[in-house]
């Protein structure tokens, strides 16, 4: 990876940013700063680390995965 030319060097972080822009931002209209970054954070934080279904993990959340693997 990394070399020049590479199309797969970004290809994560690329689909990652996509989710967040078509998820999260694409079509709000946001007064402030302040309001984005919260509506950033809240994505991120509370939708995406937590409740989306990761392809990864079964298709399931990163909290039944946890808890499946507690049990």
């Amino acid at each position: 990876m990394s070399a020049r030319g590479n199309c797969y060097d970004n290809a994560a972080m690329k689909r990652w940013n996509h989710s967040l822009k078509v998820e999260a931002i694409h079509g709000e209209r946001f007064t402030s700063r302040v309001a984005a970054r919260t509506q950033v954070f809240d994505y991120i934080e509370v939708y995406y680390n937590r409740n989306r279904l990761h392809s990864a993990l079964g298709h399931r959340s990163p909290a039944q995965f946890e808890l499946s693997k507690a049990a």
